[in-house]
């Protein structure tokens, strides 16, 4: 097929292209600004397109020339963003695109008849906190939202919706690892990511390489719908942050109370480290035929972030 690819400098963007490739697919990818994006766009086998995805009339004229014969959507604005008590400050142009952007290369794509479409949606911190830990594509999202993320989870439940209702498939990844420019391990190091209270709230990690294998499955023998993209082993805030701190080679994280944490960190903060529900990804793995390189995040921390062992010059007898 002739894929049309936004957000394609990204960190699953990059990962995705050369599958894409090497799968015998004609790849074009977005960017929005910088030669060294579409560099390495241009590196990776793919086709690069400057795009404002926010741009609907520009949007149309991208896949209207492009003539694509699938799109996936990969576009967020969250490098370098940081860490913020508000969710919907650090994403609020991410939720554009998740809204606006989805819309404008949905429209795009039922005008050039572009049948095929494959969307980033999210897992983590979404599911109802309420009965079982892990939550399948079935079980409700939370409906009790805070102020300061109503928009953010608004606009995921956006993607999943709009691009479902058009015959697509939503991706809910879970939290991404294995690039360079994660920041969770530098925080990590620095002492800034406690476990709060229990640490009872439950994560789904992803790695990007697993990301952008289910991708291309999804793509390729998918059926419309939503799809948990995590690996098989959700679990609580207790469990993997020590292991991440070991894999980093920082200390083991301190404790917080709750009443300290909810100061430091806000309601939303708290709620996560104490109450997030992780996901199941039997779906993915029984419809796609996934089958992940890192099934779990205790072998992929250690393959993405630990230092690799010094290598000791022999002794030379005198």
């Amino acid at each position: 097929m002739r894929v049309f690819v936004s957000g394609a400098s990204g960190v699953i963007g990059a990962r995705l292209i050369p599958r894409l490739v090497e799968h015998g697919h004609d790849v074009v990818g977005t960017f929005t600004s910088s030669p060294e994006k579409a560099a390495r766009i241009r590196d990776l086998g793919a086709e690069a397109v400057q795009l404002d995805l926010l741009d609907s009339d520009a949007v149309r004229r991208a896949v209207r020339d492009s003539a694509p014969d699938a799109i996936i959507h990969e576009a967020t604005a969250l490098a370098g963003g940081g860490f913020s008590r508000s969710l919907d400050k650090t994403f609020a142009k991410t939720n554009r695109l998740r809204t606006t952007g989805t819309d404008g290369l949905l429209a795009a794509a039922r005008d050039a008849g572009v049948q095929r479409f494959v969307a980033q949606s999210f897992a983590p911190y979404r599911y109802a906190r309420v009965g079982g830990m892990v939550k399948t594509e079935d079980d409700p999202l939370d409906s009790s939202l805070l102020a300061s993320t109503r928009e953010t989870f608004d606009a995921m439940t956006h993607v999943d919706t709009a691009v479902t209702a058009a015959g697509g498939i939503a991706l809910r990844y879970g939290g991404f690892y294995g690039d360079a420019s994660d920041q969770l391990p530098g925080a990590v190091r620095k002492g800034m990511f406690p476990i709060v209270g229990g640490g009872g709230g439950y994560m789904s990690f992803v790695h990007l390489d697993d990301a952008a294998s289910a991708t291309v499955l999804a793509l390729e023998h998918g059926q419309a719908g939503i799809y948990n993209i995590v690996d098989d082993e959700p679990a609580p805030l207790s469990d993997w942050l020590p292991a991440l701190a070991e894999a980093v080679g920082a200390r083991h994280p301190r404790r917080l109370p709750v009443w300290l944490a909810r100061l430091v960190a806000g309601e939303s903060g708290v709620r996560t480290a104490t109450e997030a529900r992780g996901a199941d990804n039997a779906k993915a793995k029984r419809e796609l035929g996934w089958t992940l390189r890192y099934p779990s995040w205790r072998q992929g921390f250690v393959a993405a972030y630990a230092a690799p062992a010094p290598t000791l010059k022999p002794r030379v007898a005198p």
